[in-house]
């Protein structure tokens, strides 16, 4: 356990206990802990020393206030967070399930269905962000977890909030927080002024390699990553095995437009196109079907008077 940690350790003696490490990416590190006064377990995350340096305690403690005002169904939610000698943590559920991407290292591609299930769901949650001023700025299937059955967006923690609050940004103008893979071309080129159309075009990218096996630009060093976001168009999605309705194709392809105008406005509109065609049909005739349809249906002629 690192120094940075062992402060984060101290901090939390008597409230919660930190048990062992259980994941470590570029910007945090994840332990297991258990909440003594809950009994329950947890998941401690603790932000690297070059990053906690890079937020600075107060941005980073302002900017998770707004984040843990989040609650959705499908938005991992955030239950404590704070400061220890300089070293940043927060605390999240500790979910028994698996992230999208172990799950794609094991199958390779996911079935049509549950595909759209999951992208369907992220996008929910999404669009309830965007709605409160929030862009996750890193939609990769390292940040989607499945747990019984449903999708859940995690590490909302080092987000940035879209507008300014308190007449202030809180991160650094041109700051870059994402995945190269699945990052827009307008994020990749620095753009100050990101808004939720990035999260979808970065949920698109996951999309096509839920379906595909491999998301639509990779491999190559990350300028020629970040080259083809800007100036490729994404691959056709084809092949004998892949039975991707036509629809379905066009809505991811929308979703991956260079010019942001040109995709969907909202993750809202973005899962609304995301419907099976034999789905769509039953939906329609559902909307048909009014309780005033129903009652004209339930109505009898009376008898006739053979008096």
């Amino acid at each position: 356990m690192s120094e940075h940690t062992e402060r984060v350790k101290v901090a939390l003696a008597g409230e919660y206990r930190i048990e062992r490490e259980i994941g470590r990416g570029a910007a945090a590190t994840v332990y297991l802990v258990h909440d003594l006064k809950h009994d329950r377990a947890l998941a401690l995350k603790v932000l690297r020393s070059a990053v906690s340096a890079s937020l600075g305690t107060e941005r980073f403690l302002r900017e998770i206030r707004i984040l843990a005002q989040l609650q959705h169904p499908h938005i991992l939610p955030l239950y404590d967070s704070g400061e220890a000698g300089g070293a940043l943590f927060y605390i999240m559920p500790c979910i028994e399930g698996q992230s999208l991407r172990e799950r794609l290292n094991r199958t390779g591609r996911i079935p049509l269905e549950d595909a759209l299930n999951i992208t369907r769901e992220v996008a929910d949650g999404l669009h309830y962000a965007h709605a409160h001023d929030v862009v996750h700025r890193d939609i990769k299937p390292e940040n989607i977890l499945l747990a019984e059955d449903h999708a859940l967006i995690t590490d909302f923690g080092i987000a940035r909030p879209i507008h300014a609050t308190g007449g202030a940004r809180l991160t650094d103008p041109g700051t870059s927080v994402g995945t190269p893979t699945y990052m827009s071309p307008e994020q990749a080129c620095g753009d100050r002024e990101l808004d939720g159309r990035s999260d979808i075009y970065s949920l698109g990218c996951v999309l096509f390699e839920m379906l595909v096996g491999s998301p639509p630009f990779h491999g190559g060093t990350t300028q020629a990553l970040v080259a083809q976001h800007m100036t490729i168009e994404a691959p056709v999605i084809h092949g004998p095995e892949l039975d991707v309705p036509p629809g379905i194709e066009n809505a991811i392809h929308t979703a991956l437009e260079k010019d942001p105008d040109r995709r969907f406005a909202t993750a809202e509109e973005f899962a609304a196109a995301l419907v099976l065609p034999e789905r769509g049909k039953i939906e329609r005739l559902l909307r048909a079907i009014t309780p005033r349809s129903l009652r004209a249906r339930g109505r009898r002629e009376p008898p006739a008077d053979n008096s």
